[in-house]
């Protein structure tokens, strides 16, 4: 994609300048969930995704970002050194920006002759693409891990050309025109000045080469897009919203450059009873007013099982005993934190008439030491 056609990267993940590092995490696995091929069948879902992924690998990258934030699509090009202005950095080693106004002249020089800069060679290695999948997981399956099969789809090298994008039988041909290198190099008049420029070659427009019977397969792309499985062991003690990587099972490389990466976000569901906070889990446990008064021996629900707990005697509702060690995993640790139990009292209901009349017998014999919390409030009014 041509820098001149190409959209702001904020633009692309739909976010401001000043986006933190984790705004821009959020909204690429956004982003990266719509458009992905997988889900999105658009005619233009694959360049947007491939431009998500683009927009990405800069911004996440404090390096990478802080040179495009300066210098635009130019400062994240490989060729580009800032200290040379775009000319080799004569005129004081700022290109031509002090020259009314014109700002990056060789950027003018560009779209006139449709070059301005060295091109990259078309047959040097490229990295594939990485893909993105995602998995649900129970909130046991997070704490004590697991092993899922998740399927996705990613570009593979063609198995019926071998990614040479010719028919089998017969051969890929170097271009005559630019001998392989993508591009050409032309001369013009400009403003009484003679520039010399490199342009994308008309004859094979950059790929440095001829294909005359192209792959019957891929059509002469040399790639296919394919569905796979992989089977992935989830860690133990993994949080929601993380994502497992697993080098080297992403879209292949071209010219012999590397695969991308399988990126796997873990989603766990909620629980009913439990709830987690790092390696803490917290549960809300009733228990019946005559436990809470009398203390009891119970047992308490955790993510191993029944755990026995004690009530002790005279126990308030929203008391809260830890249970140690009965939490989660750190990740990949064995170390595990613990479990917070908040009792809470349940006041009985639908009694019977004996109930009720020994409730009130128990009233009657209330005192300031049966009920201080009611007597501290009622001095304090006072």
């Amino acid at each position: 994609m041509a820098n001149e056609n190409k959209r702001d990267y904020y633009e692309v993940l739909g976010i401001s300048k000043d986006a933190t590092e984790a705004d821009i995490k959020k909204a690429y696995r956004k982003m990266a969930a719509k458009y992905h091929p997988d889900v999105n069948h658009e005619s233009d879902a694959e360049e947007r995704f491939k431009e998500i992924n683009e927009a990405n690998e800069i911004l996440s990258d404090p390096d990478k970002r802080s040179k495009y934030d300066q210098f635009g699509f130019a400062g994240v090009d490989p060729n580009f050194n800032p200290n040379m202005g775009g000319f080799g950095g004569g005129f004081g080693g700022g290109g031509f920006s002090g020259f009314g106004g014109f700002g990056d002249l060789g950027d003018i020089f560009g779209n006139i002759f449709g070059g301005g800069r060295s091109q990259r060679n078309p047959n040097a290695p490229a990295r594939g693409e990485d893909v993105t999948t995602r998995i649900e997981i129970t909130f046991e399956e997070a704490a004590f891990g697991t092993e899922k099969t998740v399927s996705a789809s990613r570009i593979e090298t063609c198995d019926r050309c071998s990614g040479t994008c010719a028919e089998p039988g017969t051969k890929v041909e170097t271009c005559n025109r630019c001998r392989g290198r993508g591009t050409v190099m032309g001369k013009q008049n400009f403003m009484g000045m003679v520039m010399e420029s490199e342009t994308t070659c008309p004859d094979c427009r950059g790929a440095g080469k001829k294909i005359p019977s192209p792959c019957q397969r891929c059509k002469g792309k040399g790639r296919v897009r394919r569905s796979f499985s992989y089977k992935i062991k989830v860690p133990r003690g993994i949080d929601n919203e993380q994502t497992l990587r697993v080098p080297g099972e992403g879209c292949s490389g071209t010219n012999g450059g590397s695969a991308g990466n399988l990126l796997v976000l873990v989603r766990v569901k909620p629980h009913d009873v439990f709830k987690r906070d790092g390696t803490s889990v917290f549960c809300d446990l009733p228990i019946t007013f005559t436990q809470a008064a009398l203390g009891a021996e119970i047992e308490v629900p955790t993510i191993d099982g029944k755990a026995p707990l004690t009530i002790n005697e005279g126990t308030q509702s929203g008391t809260i005993v830890r249970i140690r060690g009965k939490g989660f995993p750190g990740l990949n640790s064995d170390s595990r934190g613990d479990q917070f139990v908040n009792l809470i009292v349940e006041t009985p209901t639908h009694l019977s008439r004996e109930q009720k009349e020994l409730l009130r017998q128990l009233e009657k014999g209330a005192t300031d030491k049966t009920n201080p919390k009611r007597k501290k409030f009622w001095d304090r009014f006072r």
